[in-house]
């Protein structure tokens, strides 16, 4: 109830309130503290957004007032697995990285409601386990809740767990792969933006230039892992077709490091905008969280906090990334230390490049 509520208010303000976006809060709900934080909030805390989403409280009223049953009309086809997350996923980082006037409240609101309207169509139709792989941000949340220290027993039971436990069924899910690749092509787009390099030689208010760019970041990644995967498996006597799929888990541990590199200083930063703004979310001159005019704290985190979280967080990400791929090597068929060579080589690129377009910022 109270993340509907919350929702609700965010999707008010962004048609009732101020017109400029560095005043509305519905901007920086969505871009900093919701799309940044399910981070931290899935890592942590597990798939928590699961539980709240307000998504699945409409859907639960809708069915209710059409007397359809929450299942749905029609069984949810097996084979579209998190492709429609991979595409809900392509589509908002596209909104956030690279579409012209991406902050203006009126559009945030539009497109809230849209999305909202959209997937509450489809899970009326294919049931609300639609939500799970269908709706992005859900889907986002749980596959990074798999790295969550807490998790369940069969029982029910809370236990305490290796973070890459939740990393190790091996199961080959349809679009797994993609949704992976969008979030570190995406991060790392994100990244190459920031370089002189790009600053020097591209318009950044480019739709077709930046369109380009993410595209091309998304495929690179991509095409280097199925590559790696399908080299392993010759090496391996495998199935070359079914080894990326069983292997696109341990790829979230990197996409976890990216988007901390990305997004670390920016959440603890411009994530007291939303603090700040929603003390007046009409601009009425209320306060009702005692922080009406109040400024940035830029002290939170200083340029040397911020490098060493950038690094070790690309870092540490594949190097988790690559102990995750060859624990579940060791647990299937063929030579596993041999296949592995490849999976390694690819995580190293991969580190690279990370910390060049890191360090060329």
């Amino acid at each position: 109830a109270l993340a509907l509520a919350a929702a609700a208010l965010v999707v008010a303000v962004a048609f009732a309130g101020p017109p400029g976006a560095d005043a509305n809060l519905a901007p920086w709900a969505l871009y900093v503290t919701f799309w940044v934080g399910l981070v931290p909030a899935g890592v942590l805390l597990g798939p928590v957004w699961r539980r709240v989403n307000p998504l699945r409280t409409l859907h639960a009223a809708l069915c209710r007032a059409t007397r359809t049953p929450p299942a749905g009309r029609r069984a949810l086809p097996a084979r579209l697995g998190y492709w429609p997350a991979a595409a809900w996923l392509t589509g908002f980082v596209w909104l956030e990285l690279v579409a012209p006037h991406r902050s203006d409240p009126r559009l945030v609101g539009t497109l809230v409601l849209a999305y909202a309207a959209a997937n509450l169509a489809l899970a009326w139709w294919f049931g609300r386990d639609w939500f799970t792989r269908g709706d992005g941000f859900e889907a986002y949340a749980s596959l990074l809740a798999r790295m969550c220290p807490i998790g369940r027993r069969p029982d029910g039971t809370l236990v305490l767990r290796t973070p890459l436990t939740g990393l190790m069924t091996g199961a080959a899910e349809p679009g797994l792969t993609a949704t992976a690749c969008v979030l570190i092509g995406s991060t790392g787009f994100d990244g190459i933006t920031r370089t002189t390099y790009w600053r020097d030689n591209v318009d950044p208010s480019s739709v077709p230039a930046g369109t380009l760019g993410l595209a091309a970041a998304i495929g690179a990644v991509a095409a280097l892992y199925v590559a790696a995967l399908r080299l392993s498996a010759r090496l391996t006597g495998q199935d070359p077709a079914a080894l990326p799929a069983r292997f696109a888990a341990t790829l979230l541990p990197i996409a976890l490091g990216y988007t901390l590199a990305h997004y670390f200083s920016f959440f603890v930063l411009e994530g007291q905008t939303t603090v700040i703004l929603a003390s007046d979310p009409f601009g009425t001159g209320w306060n009702l969280l005692g922080s009406t005019g109040n400024r940035i704290d830029y002290d939170l985190t200083g340029p040397t906090l911020t490098a060493q979280v950038q690094v070790n967080a690309i870092v540490l990400g594949h190097i988790a990334g690559t102990i995750a791929a060859h624990d579940l090597a060791l647990r299937g068929p063929g030579p596993a230390a041999r296949g592995q060579l490849p999976i390694a080589a690819v995580m190293v690129a991969l580190t690279c490049a990370g910390l060049f377009a890191l360090l060329s910022g």
